[in-house]
């Protein structure tokens, strides 16, 4: 009887535990719900923006390797060569997981398949922030060689074309803008050839690539931390 006892009072406390571990996990998983949902609402503008910078960048490319840039009226070059400096870093909410990690509770995830996703994400970020401070000290190259390509007032022009109509560019405005002849502060093939060897090194595409597998796979890790703890 006494055995009996001492077994149902384990037993009961486990199930104690196990009870409130799962209302923590519960907690933890409504938390990094709001911390996802941040991060795919950031990710799809970093997606259209970076996505819209790469198309561009391809174009200075396909105009440079046709033609001369003598050929090439200079508000094109303004226009498509202002992409090559485009800047925009994506930095996870991810308060949350850090939480976790830090103090052990990642256990409470208790489905492996769960855990295994969380982790993947988490991996996938640290490599997302790799890749950006990569670009990071290409992007400051690059905008020093565009300084010496494009007089800054009429990069300002170009600049404030696109920030007065984000996600949404006014078609007609931009190609008014790539009609006009503005100065440029040199014709330089061997300028023009260091600054596109230096924009390719950025990899715009493969940073596209990979923000779009982050947002895929948070919005599955939301679902699936939706479905495994009963949230809305």
């Amino acid at each position: 009887m006494l055995f009996l006892a001492v077994f149902c009072g384990f037993m009961a406390e486990n199930i104690r535990e196990h009870n409130i571990e799962h209302k923590r996990a519960k907690v933890f998983a409504a938390s990094m719900i709001d911390d996802l949902a941040s991060d795919t609402a950031e990710l799809k503008n970093y997606v259209k923006y970076v996505t819209y910078a790469a198309n561009n960048v391809d174009t200075l490319l396909q105009l440079l390797s046709a033609n001369n840039p003598t050929e090439i009226p200079s508000g094109k070059l303004y226009w498509y060569g202002l992409w090559g400096g485009a800047h925009r870093v994506f930095v996870s909410n991810d308060a949350t997981l850090q939480q976790m990690k830090s103090s052990g509770s990642l256990r409470y995830f208790t489905n492996k398949s769960l855990g295994q996703k969380v982790a993947q994400y988490d991996q996938l970020c640290r490599k997302m922030k790799t890749l950006e401070e990569m670009d990071q000290m290409m992007h400051t190259e690059v905008r020093k060689m565009r300084a010496r390509i494009f007089e800054f007032r009429y990069n300002a022009v170009a600049n404030n074309l696109y920030q007065s109509s984000q996600y949404f560019p006014d078609q007609k405005r931009i190609d008014s803008f790539i009609s006009t002849r503005p100065p440029l502060l040199t014709y330089d093939k061997a300028i023009f050839n260091e600054y596109i060897e230096l924009v390719r090194s950025r990899f715009l595409n493969r940073k596209v690539t990979s923000a779009d597998t982050l947002l895929i796979r948070a919005t599955t890790l939301i679902s699936d931390l939706k479905t495994e703890y009963h949230l809305k």
